[in-house]
C-alpha cells in the first residue's frame, strides 16, 4: 500500500514539530500521557449518557521492551476509527480534543488537556517509526496507523480485542549526543511521570522491579510487579480541611529540596475570569544561592494537573522571588507545544492576584506575629528593599509598609509607621545613619548629640538602604534625612546664635584651614552636631559620604566624590589648641591636613596619602615632646 502524504505543508511542519517546537525530548512522555488522558476523558463523559461505555478501570499502561527497543503507551479510552486517524493524525495540528470540546459545550465541567493536536508528533523526536493500534468504542473494526516521520503514513485494518489505543514507538538508535535507550529504563520513566504527569486523574501502570525480603535473615529477591506510578490526586486539589500541617511540610520539603520547614503556607483557590489554585510557601531560610544569579525565580506551573513549566517567572513579581510553590489553572493560554507561556492578560491577572495575596499574608504576619516577621525579614528583607528600589520605585507603594529597620529606639526593628508615631513634636524629617553595624554607627561623631536631643535614628545597615531612601523620598509627608548631611539642623535659637557668634570670631582660622585643604572640601565650619569628638566630615545634598564609599568599593562609580564639609567642634580642647597655634603663626598647614585625614578615617574613607599622614603625626609628636 502506497504511503499517504500528510495533508498540511507536511515535511516542513512535521520537521518543525519534532525538532524545533519542543526543546526537551523528555516532553514526548508528557504529551502521550496527556493524549491518553484525553481519550479516557472522552469515554468517561460519553458514558454519563451511555452506560454501555462505562468502565470502572479506565487507565493508562506503559510497556517497555528493551530487546525490541519499543516504548508502548496504551489506554482503554474512546479509541479511533479510520476517519479519526485521517483527521487527527493525518492532518498535523488538527485537534480532535478541540472538536470534542465544541461538541460538548453544554457540559461545563469538561476537562480536556490537549487542545492543539500536535503533541503526538513530539514522539518523532525519539522514534523513527510510530505505530498506532486503535479500536473505537461501539465499532467492530480496528486499525493500525504507521508512519516513519515526514515520508507519510499508511492505515491498515487490524485485530484488537479491546477498545482504546496503543501507541508503539520504535526508538532511534543511541548516538553520542542522545541515549534514546534511556526511555526503556523503568526508573527513568517513573522520574518523568513524577515530574510531568503525576497528577493525571487516571492510574498510569507499568511493570517495575521491586526488591522483596524473603526471610528473617534479610535475604531478598527482585520481582517484577505491575504498579501504579502516579499519585493521581495532587495535594493542592484536596480540601484544605483534609490536609494536615505535616502533609504541607512534607510536600514542601520533598518538592523543593529544603531541609527546613516552611515559615508560612498559603493554599487557596480563586474563581472568576481567570481561575486558579495556588499552593505557596514562604521558606524559613534563604537558599545558599538566593542572592546570586544562579537562583531561579518562579513557581511551578500546572494546567489541569499536568506539569507545564518549572520556575515560571511570569507568575510572581521579582520582589517576591523568595516564594516557592505552584499554580494550577485551567485558563492559562499556552503555545502549541504546551512548553512556553504566551504573555497575555490571564497570566498578568494571576500574577497580580498572587502578588496581592503574598502582600496581605506578610502584612498580617507583621501586624500579628512580629517576631516571626523579623525572622522572615532577616532572611529576605533585602529582597523587599531591592524590590521597592528597582525600576525607579515602581513597586515602592506596594512594599513600603512591609519594610522594617533597626533604630535607636531600643536598637530593635521598627516600621516607618511606628517611627512616625514616636517622632518628637515639631520634627519634620526621618533621620537615619548608614553603617556596617549598629556598633559602628554608635561610634560615629555625628550621632551623639542627635540621640542626646531625643531624636530617633534609623540604622541603615544594608547597602541598598540609602539608595532606597532616595527613591522613597518621603513617608507620610516626612522626608528622609541623613545625620551626615550638611544641612541637618538640631539647634535651638540660642544655640544658633552662639554658633554664629563663634563662627564670626574664628572666621580667619576657618578660612585659612579651607585655603590649606583647597578643593578637598567645599567648606570648613564650626559644628553644632559634635559633642565629644573634635572633628567630622559631612556632605551637602549631592552624593553622600556613604554612597561615595560604596560606589568606589564596588567599582560602580570609581572616582565619584561627595562634596565634603569639614566640621570642627568649637568646644573641644583640640580647637582651642588649634587657635593658639594659629595665633603663634605655627604650621597651620600640618594641623589642617591632620584634621582632615582624621575626619576621613572617622567617616570610613581612605586618606589620600597615608605616608604623609604618618609623617605629620610623627613630627607633631616630636614637637610636642620637645616643647615639654
Amino acid at each position: 500500500m502506497a504511503l499517504k502524504q500528510f495533508k498540511t505543508e507536511s515535511k516542513r511542519l512535521l520537521d518543525l514539530m519534532a525538532n524545533s517546537i519542543y526543546t526537551n525530548k523528555d516532553i514526548f512522555v508528557r504529551e502521550l500521557v496527556s493524549n491518553a488522558s484525553d481519550a479516557l476523558d472522552k469515554r468517561h463523559y460519553l458514558a454519563l449518557t451511555d452506560t454501555d461505555l462505562a468502565d470502572d478501570d479506565l487507565h493508562i499502561a506503559i510497556t517497555l521492551d528493551k530487546k525490541a527497543r519499543l516504548f508502548k503507551i496504551s489506554d482503554n479510552g474512546i479509541g479511533m476509527d479510520r476517519e479519526d486517524l485521517e483527521n487527527n493524525l493525518g492532518t498535523i495540528a488538527k485537534s480532535g480534543s478541540f472538536d470534542f470540546i465544541k461538541e460538548l459545550e453544554d457540559k461545563k465541567d469538561v476537562d480536556i488537556i490537549g487542545q492543539f493536536g500536535v503533541g503526538f508528533y513530539s514522539a518523532f523526536m525519539v522514534a523513527d517509526r510510530i505505530e498506532v493500534l486503535t479500536k473505537k468504542v461501539k465499532t467492530d473494526k480496528a486499525y493500525r496507523w504507521i508512519s516513519e516521520s515526514e515520508e507519510g503514513y499508511e492505515i491498515k485494518t487490524a485485530q484488537k480485542d479491546s477498545v482504546g489505543t496503543d501507541i508503539i514507538l520504535h526508538l532511534k538508535e543511541d548516538t553520542d549526543e542522545v541515549k534514546y535507550s534511556d526511555y526503556l529504563n523503568s526508573d527513568y520513566i517513573q522520574v518523568l511521570i513524577k515530574k510531568y504527569s503525576d497528577y493525571i486523574r487516571y492510574p498510569i501502570r507499568m511493570d517495575v522491579e521491586v526488591i522483596k525480603t524473603t526471610d528473617e535473615e534479610g535475604k531478598s529477591e527482585t520481582r517484577i510487579e505491575n504498579k501504579t506510578i502516579n499519585s493521581m490526586t495532587p495535594l493542592w486539589r484536596k480540601n484544605k480541611k483534609d490536609i494536615t500541617p505535616q502533609e504541607y511540610e512534607d510536600f514542601y520539603m520533598q518538592t523543593f529540596y529544603d531541609f527546613n520547614k516552611p515559615l508560612k503556607t498559603l493554599h487557596y483557590s480563586v474563581e472568576g475570569n481567570t481561575s486558579y489554585t495556588a499552593l505557596l510557601f514562604i521558606p524559613s531560610k534563604a537558599p545558599y544561592n538566593y542572592y546570586t544569579t544562579d537562583y531561579k525565580l518562579g513557581l511551578k506551573l500546572y494546567s489541569r494537573g499536568v506539569f507545564i513549566k518549572d520556575e515560571a517567572s511570569e507568575l510572581v513579581s521579582d520582589c517576591f522571588r523568595f516564594i516557592r510553590g505552584l499554580v494550577d489553572s485551567d485558563d492559562i493560554s499556552l503555545n502549541i507545544s504546551r512548553e512556553i507561556l504566551q504573555k497575555d492578560h490571564q497570566m498578568e491577572a494571576i500574577k497580580r492576584s498572587i502578588d496581592k495575596r503574598i502582600k496581605t499574608t506578610l502584612e498580617k504576619m507583621l501586624n500579628e506575629e512580629f517576631d516571626e516577621y523579623t525572622k522572615f525579614f532577616e532572611e529576605f528583607g533585602a529582597q523587599l528593599k531591592f524590590g521597592a528600589y528597582e525600576d525607579y520605585g515602581k513597586n515602592k507603594d506596594m512594599l513600603v509598609d512591609l519594610l522594617i529597620f533597626k533604630s535607636s529606639y531600643k536598637d530593635e526593628y521598627t516600621t516607618l509607621k511606628d517611627y512616625i508615631q514616636r517622632m518628637k513634636e515639631g520634627q519634620k524629617e526621618i533621620y537615619y545613619a548608614v553603617g556596617e553595624s549598629i556598633a559602628k554607627i554608635k561610634e560615629m561623631p555625628q550621632i551623639e548629640k542627635v540621640l542626646d536631643k531625643g531624636y530617633e535614628v534609623l540604622y541603615f545597615l544594608d547597602n541598598v538602604d540609602e539608595f532606597l531612601a532616595t527613591i522613597l523620598m518621603n513617608y507620610d509627608g516626612h522626608s528622609f534625612k541623613s545625620i551626615n548631611k550638611g544641612d541637618v539642623d538640631f539647634e535651638s535659637a540660642e544655640e544658633k546664635e552662639k554658633r554664629e557668634k563663634e563662627t564670626s570670631e574664628n572666621k580667619d582660622i576657618l578660612d585659612e584651614i579651607k585655603k590649606v585643604l583647597g578643593n578637598k572640601v567645599i567648606d570648613v565650619r564650626l559644628s553644632s552636631r559634635l559633642k565629644s569628638h573634635p572633628v567630622c566630615l559631612v556632605a551637602d545634598d549631592n552624593l553622600s559620604l556613604e554612597m561615595e564609599r560604596f560606589l568606589n568599593e564596588t567599582n560602580q562609580g570609581k572616582g565619584l566624590k561627595a562634596n565634603k564639609i569639614l566640621e570642627i567642634n568649637p568646644d573641644h580642647d583640640l580647637f582651642k589648641a588649634l587657635k593658639k597655634a594659629y595665633d603663634r603663626h605655627d604650621d597651620i598647614d600640618t594641623f589642617a591636613s591632620v584634621l582632615y585625614d582624621q575626619a576621613l578615617l572617622l567617616a570610613g574613607l581612605e586618606i589620600d596619602d597615608p605616608v604623609a599622614f604618618s609623617k605629620r603625626i610623627a613630627n607633631m609628636m616630636i614637637r610636642a615632646i620637645d616643647n615639654e
